[in-house]
């Protein structure tokens, strides 16, 4: 499995409030996570990099290797690091009302979960098919499936950033979590919608093609981004399952 992310502040913010991590357990399981803050002038740097770093930490602590109890892993962590952030939130004025997207990958031989909190992404590139594997918890994807605005609408709709679930502000935690296999000469892509928003997904797919390193795709991407207006922060990490070990 290879490896390798960017952040990048883009052209119109002060700070990033993106956070991104890769981690490895003792029995050697990955895991790498995403996460897009929000919330005041130092909230969403406060919640992204305590979902980020607190999952991570527990996540090296554990030798499990079987997918169904990672799950079941995954979930209460999530659970517990909302209790965390709310809390945070409640202590200190400046922090009031913080949250964060957060989507992850968790991988175990030839599986891997995919979880997802809000618009952060994972797209799954195999075969020359670019697929979203994520669905947007946003207020325009509701509007889209009940057929009341089209993609097309979707994508400059003035409530585009208006987030229905995140990790932080609510009690409830409703996170989706799904399990796939890997085949030989996969890539994920996990993102936030500061790239989504800025590169459209068959530039991702182009990008992905290019005969080039991991490093050099992330920096294409959150270059693409910029170029585009680079309204929000940006951050790419790219999986690639390199061959047939570990797939089936």
């Amino acid at each position: 499995m290879e490896i390798a992310f960017q952040t990048d502040v883009g052209q119109q913010r002060q700070n990033n409030q993106d956070y991104v991590g890769f981690y490895t357990n003792k029995s050697g399981a990955q895991f790498a996570i995403v996460a897009d803050g929000m919330g005041g002038h130092l909230g969403g740097d406060v919640a992204s990099e305590m979902a980020v770093s607190h999952i991570g930490y527990e996540f090296e602590r554990t030798d499990d290797t079987d997918i169904e109890s990672m799950v079941k892993w995954l979930i209460f962590e999530l659970q517990k690091e909302n209790k965390h952030i709310l809390a945070k939130a409640n202590q200190y004025d400046d922090l009031f009302g913080m949250g964060t997207t957060l989507v992850a990958v968790l991988i175990s031989g030839a599986n891997y979960l995919v979880a997802n909190i809000g618009d952060s992404r994972v797209y799954r590139f195999r075969n020359n098919e670019l697929r979203q594997l994520t669905e947007d918890h946003s207020l325009v994807n509701e509007l889209v499936k009940q057929g009341e605005l089209t993609e097309e609408a979707a994508k400059h709709h003035p409530q585009k950033n208006i987030i229905t679930r995140t990790l932080g502000v609510s009690q409830d935690v409703d996170a989706d979590v799904t399990i796939y296999e890997f085949e030989p000469d996969d890539y994920l892509l996990l993102c936030t919608d500061g790239l989504t928003n800025m590169v459209d997904d068959e530039q991702i797919k182009t990008t992905l093609m290019t005969p080039t390193s991991l490093e050099e795709k992330c920096t294409a991407l959150i270059q693409q981004a910029n170029d585009a207006g680079g309204l929000d922060n940006i951050t790419a990490l790219i999986l690639h399952q390199t061959g047939e070990e570990g797939a089936r």
